[in-house]
């Protein structure tokens, strides 16, 4: 039943709370002790808090679950996790982790009770209606980031990466919902609603416009942010950006991958080295330049 448990809480998907590193790195406050510590903290409570979310997701939807060709597997809705266990979890994680939160920062409670109260409704309701239930993910996202700033005392962080973080979150949105609707045979669309109202053309039009305005708005922010050289080298992580967006689109519409990006990251190589030559690039730059 741990086992159940722990699948159901899905910490693959942590991996989305590193967001919240944003502020720190990109105000170039890594050898902050305290601050560092401060946002690890935070991330661990964005994490027991998404993991509340993900349990009550799935006991509310169990049974369109078990129509699904792959969500069938999960634990709840395969009946290894019971209902009330679960429940009993999601409750147990809000009531520990969001004093918490307060303690860390009232700004960061605030903010972490906002992303909660947001995943609730989106859980119950926001899921089933079309680029509403995207917008909602990418609010997720600028929360995570937001819920760093309030961690720590910011210098120079700049603006533009709330515009990115948005841009990039629903980059990755519309990429999900075009990878489910491709996985998903004909007539099993019941199985999430909002599916039906999507279509692949939609979500390719979706997908262009929301690719082209992130790399205009990254690249914008790698000249025009105040907290960068001088000499604009932070151009050079523009080409990694590039193929990263074009690698996780191939993905999508060439390798038919279904469009998890928690999972592609985790699981696609040429993402990985991309993602880490990003990141070397970035702290190099920030902090040896």
């Amino acid at each position: 039943m741990f086992k159940a448990l722990l699948l159901s809480m899905r910490p693959k998907q942590w991996v989305k709370n590193f967001f919240i590193f944003a502020a720190i790195v990109f105000d170039r406050q890594l050898s902050n002790l305290n601050g560092l510590m401060m946002t690890f903290a935070g991330f661990m409570i964005f994490c027991l808090l998404s993991s509340s979310v993900y349990l009550i997701n799935d006991v509310l939807d169990a049974e369109a679950d078990r129509q699904h060709p792959l969500k069938k597997l999960r634990p709840i809705a395969s009946g290894k996790l019971p209902v009330s266990v679960a429940v009993t979890s999601a409750i147990f994680l809000i009531v520990i982790t969001t004093p918490t939160a307060f303690v860390l920062s009232p700004t960061f409670g605030k903010i972490a009770l906002a992303y909660l109260a947001i995943n609730l409704a989106y859980s119950n309701w926001l899921k089933h209606v079309p680029l509403i239930d995207v917008l909602i993910i990418a609010l997720g996202f600028v929360l995570r980031v937001a819920g760093g700033v309030s961690l720590i005392t910011v210098e120079r962080f700049s603006p533009w990466l709330h515009v990115c973080t948005t841009l990039l979150a629903l980059y990755f949105g519309f990429g999900k919902r075009r990878g489910e609707l491709t996985l998903l045979t004909e007539g099993n669309n019941s199985t999430r609603s909002v599916l039906d109202g999507y279509s692949i053309a939609l979500l390719d039009q979706l997908l262009v416009i929301v690719s082209s305005t992130t790399i205009m708005a990254y690249s914008l922010y790698t000249f025009s942010a105040p907290n960068l050289p001088p000499n604009h080298v932070m151009m050079l992580t523009i080409p990694f950006v590039l193929y990263g967006i074009f690698r996780y689109l191939y993905l999508i519409q060439i390798k038919k991958e279904g469009g998890a990006p928690d999972e592609l990251v985790l699981t696609d190589r040429p993402l990985q080295i991309t993602f880490l030559l990003w990141g070397l690039s970035v702290l190099i730059i920030f902090y040896f330049l």
